[in-house]
């Protein structure tokens, strides 16, 4: 079923492609709770002991699931003669590929740490420990610094406040412009991202009529309108970005498409697909007040018009990630919220980007045939996108909870395009579509999980569900790993399945190595899937990584849109046979 929907879209898309289409982007049932955090304190317990005059041990007591930082740790100790040098010994870590400092070494359930000094110090002395860590199911800490008085003359250790904060000394020339110049690298991946998004199936038919509405307009109605879009589009995506930070920093494990984990959203997205649809094949004519909401918003002229197509862009596009995307989504999860609101507005800005051109641009316009009866046609034929969108989506609800939701989701949309045939300038015209739409709204909610469970993972022979535990065992018994970090709501995910993962030559490549091809299913909330795209340095889907049998190297990160060699390159990487191979992006 998955990849006859997959093949329905790519065929729909291939199709309107002649007229200038794009490309496009699936869990273990059961919405995960969300995690309760540990304050820092419990989370890193840590306790000092004097052990003689020129050693001092720190121990971290550290709560299960979460563990510490090797290279984090800092450590001054001062008496009355000034600053004393110290040297650390510290116990071997586990080897961990970190999505921000790479490389690295952690500790879980403990660390133990010996500061010898290099001089003798005077009775009283002031430490200060400094240790940052993290916990599996998504939150990182940032550095939390301790301080103790340390008694050589009794051998006693007391916690003490901190001193007064000093100001901050100022960043140096180089070490500024090293961040201004990541930054703006990653404001251009997002750039570019937003521009790639446009020729995804949900949003290209928004697009283009929007295109066709502006290229007939005078020129300071085309620029005026190119403009409100883009208000449209980089606010809705602001204001999705400031969603996430809450959600985030309320300790919620999500990520980019985190609305389509619910079945509820889901629906309501398909219902939207077939009003637009049936606005677009001429079915309805939606008008008033109802335009400014609904699926009429693309062929509606006006400014709130165009600043509401906008919005209803950035919505539509929720199941994309595209090519760059991931990269500049996961920097942005890991920054302060006024970059990560500065990312996102440069996504919505490359969104915005195409529209605008044609609003500018003569040479552009240029290139559109001139107007005519095809124009029509082209309006009804985008419709057949949408409506093969809103069919993946009521199965990607089924998946979700079950068949008995789809079912129920389906009448719903068999009521709202009864209502919407029905609306009409008679009242009793307008009473019918008020019920009808009604009825539909209640069948839509109806996404309760059936008693026989809802579409688990149905994994294909030779998959298995994802687990980090499963992964080591894995990797321990000699094993590569390959993990394929996905979801049925994903439009990339599925293109890169049909054309690449699930192909004959592709299944026998993974048996042929030895390969071990495990599934992390996403299409319902999960905190540990969502703590493993943030330790790899993504905020949304797809992720795919090749995790080598030695347990000291980390994975490989393979690109968002996947081709047959990058895979079988990133295979043989990964075993030895071709180790000056290139394919961590």
């Amino acid at each position: 079923m998955r990849a006859l929907l997959a093949s329905m879209l790519l065929l729909i898309s291939s199709a309107c492609f002649a007229q200038g289409f794009g490309t496009a982007e699936r869990s273990v049932p059961g919405a995960a709770t969300t995690p309760e955090f540990l304050p820092v304190t419990e989370a890193y317990q840590l306790a000092v002991e004097i052990v003689d005059e020129s050693r001092v041990r720190l121990y971290w007591q550290i709560a299960p699931g979460y563990y510490l930082y090797q290279h984090r740790f800092e450590f001054t100790l001062e008496d009355a003669n000034g600053a004393i040098a110290l040297r650390s010994e510290m116990p071997e870590g586990l080897r961990h590929n970190d999505e921000y400092f790479g490389e690295v070494e952690i500790y879980y359930n403990s660390a133990d740490i010996t500061l010898v000094l290099q001089r003798t110090p005077a009775a009283g002395a002031t430490l200060s420990a400094t240790s940052q860590g993290c916990a599996d199911a998504g939150l990182c800490y940032p550095p939390h610094k301790e301080f103790f008085a340390l008694d050589f003359a009794t051998g006693e250790a007391t916690p003490i406040p901190p001193p007064a904060v000093k100001p901050a000394p100022r960043a140096l020339p180089e070490d500024a412009a090293k961040a201004d110049g990541s930054l703006l690298y990653m404001l251009l991946l997002a750039f570019l991202g937003g521009a790639i998004l446009n020729l995804m199936p949900c949003v290209f038919p928004i697009l283009s009529l929007k295109v066709l509405s502006v290229a007939r307009s005078t020129d300071h109605d085309r620029h005026l309108h190119s403009w409100v879009y883009a208000a449209g589009v980089i606010a809705s995506f602001v204001a999705v970005a400031g969603l996430l930070i809450v959600l985030q920093q309320a300790g919620n494990a999500i990520g980019w498409g985190f609305q389509l984990q619910s079945p509820g959203f889901v629906i309501a997205l398909a219902y939207l697909f077939i009003a637009m649809g049936l606005s677009l094949s001429g079915v309805v004519a939606l008008g008033g007040n109802l335009m400014n909401t609904g699926s009429g918003l693309a062929n509606r002229g006006g400014l709130t018009g165009s600043f509401f197509t906008g919005v209803l862009a950035v919505v539509v596009a929720s199941p994309c990630t595209a090519p760059f995307m991931g990269t500049a989504l996961g920097f942005a999860a890991g920054q302060p919220p006024q970059v990560a609101l500065l990312v996102f507005a440069a996504l919505g800005a490359g969104m915005a980007a195409p529209l605008l051109l044609f609003g500018y641009s003569g040479g552009a316009r240029a290139l559109m045939p001139k107007p005519g009866p095809w124009m029509e046609t082209l309006k009804q034929l985008l419709a057949f996108p949408l409506y093969a969108t809103a069919i993946w989506l009521f199965w990607v609800a089924g998946r979700q909870t079950g068949v008995n939701t789809m079912t129920a989701a389906l009448s719903g949309a068999l009521m709202l395009a009864l209502g919407l045939w029905l609306w009409n300038e008679r009242p009793a015209r307008r009473v019918l579509t008020v019920a009808c739409l009604l009825i539909a709204v209640v069948l839509g909610s109806q996404h309760q999980l059936d008693a026989q469970g809802s579409g688990a993972a149905r994994l294909a022979e030779g998959q298995v569900a994802w687990s980090d535990a499963e992964v080591t065992a894995l990797r321990n018994a000699g094993k590569t790993v390959f993990v394929d970090v996905t979801a049925d709501w994903c439009i990339t995910c599925i293109a890169n399945e049909t054309a690449v993962l699930n192909t004959a030559e592709m299944t026998r490549a993974f048996a042929d190595q030895g390969v071990v091809y495990m599934v992390a299913d996403w299409t319902n909330q999960d905190a540990a899937i969502a703590a493993l795209l943030q330790r790899h340095g993504r905020n949304g889907i797809p992720l795919y990584l090749v995790y080598p049998p030695d347990l000291s190297l980390p994975p490989l990160i393979l690109p968002q849109v996947l081709t047959k060699n990058t895979v079988l390159e990133a295979l043989q990487s990964v075993s030895g046979k071709k180790r000056d191979v290139a394919v961590r992006f």
